[in-house]
């Protein structure tokens, strides 16, 4: 949403407002005949209230024949004006159009938390060229431009910072309350505010490319309209049209008394009904977006109330994704197991695989010092680093490395190795000075809140189970500390596919949860798909339903809960309402009610069903 839809949307809100500010006093004034004017007062109502109405209903039918509750309004309208019933008239316009301004302020709340993203997008970067720094449109700038971003900006791309210190706020993607500490090598995102010190970055990802752009976009699909029980309510909404309209003729047949007539459509208005759902849908979407989730689809939570089986992939997902030394092992007399670290991690400083930057990053986090650059460094692709540090050769690699440079582990090392491999840990070997001297041993960590996730998943009654491309034993592992029974491991792809289909065809709804491509076909096929969107692929997120931001899988059991509570919203709403007007209606026919009461007594449903689905937005399910 630019600035012109912003302003257009507060503009037609105000006006909203103010028209039913004097509509609500003139109708005061016509029932309590303050002002002797030579008209009803009710006619200022008719006009700012009901007009509108009549002709977007007109419009419907002329250029769509679209028969829904505007229609039915209109002929309620004009009916009560001409039996000379105008403050039942501008009574059902006002709260009609007071039903309408809920209804839109209830899904302005709703979004407000993920709309916050558009106001945020940055409109302006510092671009360096040369010695020059320039000021262009966030829009004009291209990857691979280096831009400058000083303390208190939003940073306008995503990029890599190049040089500079900072700490960012990541609170508007990652919902992170502390910022986080970045430098040389570190990414940044869009939309994210550098707090501190000033940097300089390159561009990666720009446009609508960047992280602030993508997460626009799942703002602006999250459609209501889209969900399958709203189109049900649409189509209960025509047919109830043409039965008032039956009602009304065959009463005015049979009674004589127009008025009865009239009180019949203006109760029989099935606004109510087609309120019912997508007032609950909205704020149910509010409610995810407060506690990290994103949908896509209005008809996601639907479809995720009614899941029996949750996929979890595992790396990225119930792990988070980075390996860490988890075992240090020497093998040499004298050499301890923090002397093997420092050494392997010297070894591994200038290397660029992912294991030996997190050999670096782990014995730096430990240690709380900066691991030693080496003299020398060779790295051999796919084997190991051969380096120099502090005059003594170091070897890192697998065992095959090892084995080449006649340096190869014992058996009682390598039996003692497998045992770490069987739990699904990689080994790295070390060898000093042409000796074995040890191995360090690495493994994915598990989540911290994923044991505690599982559990609340399982009491809710949907099954859990491992979807994952890694082996057995890593599979295994993993399954076993977080209690999940059913595992399928060394999935490729379509494997996960096959899988997801075998649940649907014996009626098993599947919610598949990923974070990586190889995930997204498997998150496009299940009933519902949810993407770790802060780690996740973007095929994934563009895969996917539903985007977890922050990762913290933690709130999933809250947006299962979420969507049955609001599945059960929806049926109250329906039921009421469906309710409300049949009772309306026999004592409409009856001549209990006339179009006055009528209108207040139906109204009044209406605004109760927004009322109703308003409390989705800070509901949470009692533990």
């Amino acid at each position: 949403m630019n600035r012109l839809e912003a302003f257009l949307e507060w503009g037609g809100v105000r006006k909203d407002i103010i028209c039913l500010v004097l509509s609500g006093l003139a109708l005061l004034a016509s029932i309590f005949h303050l002002l002797p004017l030579p008209f009803d007062p009710a006619w200022v109502a008719i006009l700012l209230c009901g007009v509108p109405i009549v002709l977007e209903a007109i419009l419907g039918l002329v250029t769509k024949f679209d028969i829904k509750a505007d229609v039915l309004v209109s002929i309620a309208l004009v009916a009560s004006v001409v039996i000379g019933e105008d403050f039942a008239a501008g009574e059902v316009a006002f709260i009609m159009q007071l039903g309408a301004l809920l209804e839109d302020l209830t899904v302005a709340r709703a979004r407000a938390g993920i709309e916050k993203l558009v106001r945020l997008t940055p409109q302006t970067a510092r671009v360096v060229r040369g010695a020059q720094e320039i000021t262009l449109p966030a829009e004009q700038v291209q990857v691979g431009d280096v831009l400058r971003v000083l303390p208190g900006e939003t940073i306008p791309v995503d990029g890599v910072i190049l040089s500079g210190q900072t700490s960012i706020n990541q609170a508007v993607m990652t919902g992170e309350s502390l910022p986080v500490d970045k430098g040389e090598g570190d990414e940044v995102s869009s939309g994210t505010v550098n707090q501190f010190g000033a940097f300089d970055m390159r561009a990666s990802k720009v446009g609508e490319d960047s992280s602030i752009q993508r997460m626009i976009r799942l703002v602006q699909s999250a459609d209501a309209g889209k969900a399958k029980i709203v189109s049900l309510a649409d189509r209960w909404a025509t047919w109830i049209v043409i039965l008032a309209l039956t009602a009304a003729a065959l009463t005015w047949l049979f009674t004589g008394q127009v008025i009865r007539a009239v009180t019949i459509l203006v109760v029989f208005c099935p606004c109510a009904l087609v309120l019912a759902t997508p007032t609950a849908i909205m704020a149910a979407i509010g409610n995810a977006t407060r506690h990290g989730f994103l949908v896509r689809e209005g008809d996601a939570l639907e479809r995720l109330s009614m899941t029996a089986r949750i996929a979890f992939d595992k790396t990225g997902t119930l792990t988070y994704g980075t390996p860490e030394v988890v075992e240090v092992i020497s093998a040499l007399p004298g050499l301890g197991e923090k002397e093997l670290y420092a050494l392997a991690a010297a070894a591994e400083k200038r290397s660029e695989h992912p294991l030996g930057r997190a050999v670096v990053q782990g014995y730096e986090r430990e240690s709380g010092q900066s691991a030693r650059q080496p003299e020398q460094f060779h790295m051999q692709p796919g084997r190991g680093v051969t380096a120099q540090v502090q005059g003594r050769r170091v070897l890192a690699g697998n065992r095959g490395f090892l084995e080449e440079h006649q340096a190869a582990p014992p058996p009682q090392a390598l039996r003692q190795a497998e045992a770490c491999l069987s739990r699904g840990c990689t080994v790295i070997y070390i060898a000093l000075d042409g000796r074995y001297a040890g191995y360090l041993a690495l493994a994915d960590r598990l989540r911290e809140e994923s044991a505690a996730m599982i559990r609340q998943v399982s009491a809710l009654g949907v099954l859990p189970v491992l979807l994952t491309g890694d082996h057995e034993n890593a599979a295994r592992t993993i399954a076993d500390q977080l209690g999940i029974q059913e595992v399928h491991a060394s999935c490729l792809p379509e494997d996960k596919l096959a899988w997801i289909g075998s649940y649907q065809e014996k009626n098993l709804p599947v919610c598949m949860i990923g974070d990586g491509v190889n995930d997204a076909p498997a998150l496009k096929t299940a009933n519902v798909g949810i993407a770790m969107g802060g780690v996740g692929s973007d095929i994934a997120v563009d895969a996917a339903d539903i985007a977890l931001v922050d990762d913290e899988v933690k709130e999933l059991p809250h947006l299962l809960a979420l969507s049955r509570r609001m599945m059960f919203v929806i049926k109250c709403n329906l039921s009421f309402s469906m309710a409300l007007n049949f009772l309306a209606i026999l004592l409409a026919i009856t001549g209990v009610l006339n179009p006055v009461v009528g209108a207040l007594v139906h109204n009044a449903g209406s605004v109760l069903v927004i009322i109703n689905s308003a409390f989705l937005l800070k509901w949470r399910k009692r533990t």
